[in-house]
């Protein structure tokens, strides 16, 4: 049995919307923030029921991984440091194509595959190993919040964070809540 054949419909679920969520934002690839965002959407499951009873909203999920939160929008201090001028390319940009190009740019969805990152891979290898510790026989949306909540430094768990902390909460709290009997079923 491979390991996609394991995932429960949640969990599938979960690696599907990822992509959308990817595509939305025009990422060139699904990386750790795009299963969180996708888990979070996931109304019912084990990892939903664990972040709500913590006091995390589906909603502060998706306002913590926004570009601004994440600093993956154009930056005109970084780049300015570098020697760009950004608001001198966007009047030439918008010269050349019109008000708004370089924003109609990144507004576009993606087309065809969009591959999985090295840390979002790794995440969900990481969601089988919680599957397996736990004596499941499926990968479910709880092991994929306990794979995210074993990503150090991705962009995910850095959401996690903020979110956690933001809900008084943190991390030792949410594992407790996913290893909670009254959860196990997604």
């Amino acid at each position: 049995m491979t390991m996609f054949e394991r995932f429960s419909a949640d969990a599938r679920a979960v690696v599907v919307d990822a992509q959308t969520a990817a595509r939305r934002r025009g990422a060139p690839s699904i990386d750790t923030v795009h299963l969180l965002l996708a888990l979070a959407e996931q109304p019912g499951t084990r990892a939903v029921r664990a972040l709500t009873d913590l006091g995390i909203a589906p909603s502060a999920v998706e306002r913590l991984a926004e570009p601004s939160a994440g600093g993956d929008v154009l930056d005109d201090q970084a780049l300015a440091a570098i020697g760009i001028d950004l608001a001198t390319v966007r009047a030439r940009t918008d010269a050349a194509f019109g008000d708004g190009a370089l924003d109609r740019v990144a507004d576009r969805p993606r087309r065809g595959h969009v591959p999985f990152t090295h840390d979002a891979k790794r995440t969900l290898e990481l969601a089988l190993r919680e599957a397996i510790h736990e004596g499941s026989r499926s990968i479910d949306s709880g092991h994929v919040l306990l794979a995210l909540l074993r990503a150090d430094g991705t962009s995910a768990r850095r959401v996690l964070d903020s979110a956690l902390r933001d809900a008084g909460t943190d991390a030792g709290a949410l594992r407790d809540a996913l290893h909670d009997p009254r959860r196990t079923a997604s």
